[in-house]
């Protein structure tokens, strides 16, 4: 009966151990996001291009000064983000291969900027 305790309890811990040793924590956790700030105003990106690092988590803090809603969208990005008039929003971009991705206002859609990643 011992013998049988001590090899379930000798599996138990090789298991448990086996589980701890493998579990890391993700690089994308670890690594520092690179904020990215830009405003509407009158219906315009200020700024329209913003610049970010290649391979970095990306933070784009959105802040709309009109009085009416906007739509940040991107196709490229994946992206849309509903920012009320006089509001803040806030978009977590995973880390991006260098390239311009184009982004919009779905609700004034003359509104563009880009996002340039190097």
């Amino acid at each position: 009966m011992w013998s049988l305790y001590k090899i379930v309890a000798t599996t138990a811990l090789l298991a448990l151990l086996a589980m701890v040793s493998s579990v890391r924590p993700s690089v994308h956790a670890q690594e520092a996001a690179f904020t990215v700030h830009i405003s509407v105003k009158d219906h315009r990106f200020q700024p329209a291009t913003l610049h970010a690092p290649a391979n970095k988590p990306i933070v784009l803090i959105i802040k709309n000064l009109d009085s009416t809603p906007m739509e940040f969208e991107s196709v490229r990005l994946r992206v849309e983000k509903v920012v009320a008039g006089g509001g803040e929003g806030i978009i977590r971009l995973r880390a991006l291969e260098a390239g311009a991705y184009n982004f919009f206002d779905d609700f004034h859609q003359q509104t563009q900027g880009t996002l340039d990643v190097k």
